[in-house]
């Protein structure tokens, strides 16, 4: 059940499953690092957590690469979900937050490197994530487990993108 599109937990160390252990490699993925395990709006936290690496990857590698380390991201965060939440007794654990880096990184690579298109499009992956537009919110209801964890996010950072390319192309810098 989801209060203001974040998850109804507050995550914290306390909030790890019991039957998997910070260090794990599922741990460290799904939670980016312990970032999921920050109190109050961990998605949030994900998130702006995706930016620095989005920054760097993006210089180094240039658009193609970024969408190769969403993709990355994407299939490791679903392995790392999976393994998170099944040991969880929520379906949906607010501390997997490798979900929002997968889709903050997908409309980041939409758009040139510039200060002002990444904050752009960290605010609007946001309200995406939260909102869920259809098919979004079905993938958040009806996938469970890791796939179902990661592809709402995915669908929220396709949209994202797409409306952040297509202000990219008005404003001329496309």
């Amino acid at each position: 059940m989801r209060i203001s599109g974040e998850r109804r937990d507050v995550a914290s160390l306390a909030s790890l499953p019991a039957r998997l252990r910070f260090w794990h490699p599922a741990a460290l993925i799904a939670t980016v690092g312990g970032v999921g395990l920050l109190p109050r709006a961990p998605g949030t936290w994900g998130s702006l957590a995706a930016l620095p690496a989005a920054w760097l990857i993006h210089t180094g590698f240039g658009t193609g690469g970024l969408f190769l380390a969403a993709l990355a991201v994407f299939l490791v965060g679903w392995w790392a979900a999976s393994v998170y939440s099944a040991a969880s007794t929520d379906g949906d654990p607010a501390s997997i937050v490798i979900d929002e880096v997968a889709g903050q990184w997908l409309v980041l690579a939409a758009v040139p490197r510039d200060p002002i298109f990444y904050a752009a499009g960290f605010v609007l992956f946001r309200i995406l994530d939260i909102v869920k537009p259809w098919p979004a919110s079905w993938a958040d209801r009806s996938l469970g487990g890791g796939l179902g964890i990661m592809l709402d996010d995915i669908v929220a950072g396709v949209y994202g993108a797409i409306a952040l390319y297509m202000i990219v192309i008005t404003m001329g810098g496309g």
